[in-house]
């Protein structure tokens, strides 16, 4: 059975956690898998936006402790594992897709680094979202970095410290997720945001994206510095004239993708 299952609906792309009996956990075989696949589709130019969902009663419930304390673990296995994990998290940023975290059940630990590190996400309104590490003598180092970017480091700390759950609905208030939905809409809901995206320019999602990333965490001049250059680039592609064009004489653009 494939640890992680790929799809491709029209332009979306729907990448499944697919361990359900192990809520979905982190084990160094799915996250390889994942990486491998989030690759391939990062070359798909029919894929304009990606999702990614659990299967079984849990979105993910962090890395696999069982892989984590076996008798020969020693500093090199540990230093794959979160190597392995910091890699496919940085992925989802360098996609030119953007990315949808689609949550239902739990979202822990390093599944709650997945919420953070997409570039949004959609919760069902009974999902709940911890880094509870301190509760085993494991502080959640890697979430701490998505998470702490995403919301902020008093809102963050308060979870890393705590280790304490927080609903969907705080989570919406924190600004760790963009919108909760009731559970049986859940899919529906994904689906017809994701599709919103995909009807633009892939081009320009991914030039957008980038450069969104790219200024972030920079002081307000230096971004400015940035951005302008950037969007004066972007003036010239064929996309931006094509879209602009559009927009002056009242049509529906003809993307390229270029």
């Amino acid at each position: 059975m494939e640890s992680v299952l790929f799809e491709k609906k029209g332009p979306v792309g729907w990448f499944t956690l697919n361990r359900p009996e192990e809520r979905n956990a982190l084990s160094l075989e799915l996250m390889e898998e994942m990486q491998e696949k989030l690759n391939c589709v990062s070359k798909d130019r029919d894929v304009r936006v990606v999702v990614i969902k659990g299967n079984g009663p849990a979105f993910c419930a962090g890395h696999n402790l069982r892989e984590m304390t076996e008798d020969d673990c020693d500093i090199r296995h540990f230093r794959k594992i979160f190597s392995v994990c910091s890699d496919m998290m940085q992925t989802l940023h360098k996609l030119p897709q953007p990315v949808i975290a689609q949550v239902h059940g739990i979202a822990t630990a390093a599944g709650c680094q997945i919420v953070a590190a997409c570039d949004l996400a959609i919760a069902e309104t009974g999902a709940q979202f911890a880094t509870p590490g301190v509760k085993i003598g494991l502080f959640c180092s890697t979430p701490m970095v998505p998470l702490s970017r995403v919301i902020g480091r008093r809102r963050a700390l308060d979870m890393l410290l705590s280790g304490r759950f927080i609903s969907a609905e705080e989570a919406e208030k924190f600004g760790l997720v963009n919108k909760v939905t009731d559970p049986d809409k859940l899919a529906e809901e994904t689906e017809k945001w994701a599709m919103e995206f995909a009807q633009y320019s892939l081009f320009t999602l991914e030039f957008g994206k980038k450069a969104f990333y790219t200024q972030a965490d920079w002081d307000e001049p230096s971004a400015y510095n940035y951005a302008k250059e950037a969007i004066a680039i972007n003036c010239l592609a064929e996309d931006a004239q094509e879209g602009m064009k559009a927009f002056v004489e009242k049509r529906e653009p003809e993307w390229k993708d270029r």
